[in-house]
């Protein structure tokens, strides 16, 4: 997908059910752990290989996908938390 896309530096969500999900986390402690998640692919995307318009695929559409996958497992397992709080 982002073969190529040197620039590809920053990755910004569109508002919406994310930002609305870790809003409404009960712990300041999970909205931080959150938020870090969040801006970490601007961490690594500027250091991370595009490929080239040939053979090599490069890894800014990997590490975007892995980054994904990280943010979604710490919305589910922190709402999973917060639900164990409001039935306690």
């Amino acid at each position: 997908i982002f073969q190529g896309c040197e620039k590809l530096k920053h990755v910004d969500l569109v508002e919406g059910e994310v930002h609305d999900t870790i809003a409404a986390l009960l712990l300041e402690e999970w909205k931080y752990d959150m938020d870090r998640e969040m801006l970490s692919i601007d961490q690594s995307l500027p250091f991370t290989s595009a490929g080239d318009e040939f053979i090599d695929e490069g890894g800014k559409a990997q590490a975007v996908r892995m980054w994904i996958r990280a943010v979604l497992r710490k919305i589910i397992h922190f709402k999973a938390q917060h639900q164990h709080l409001l039935n306690e």
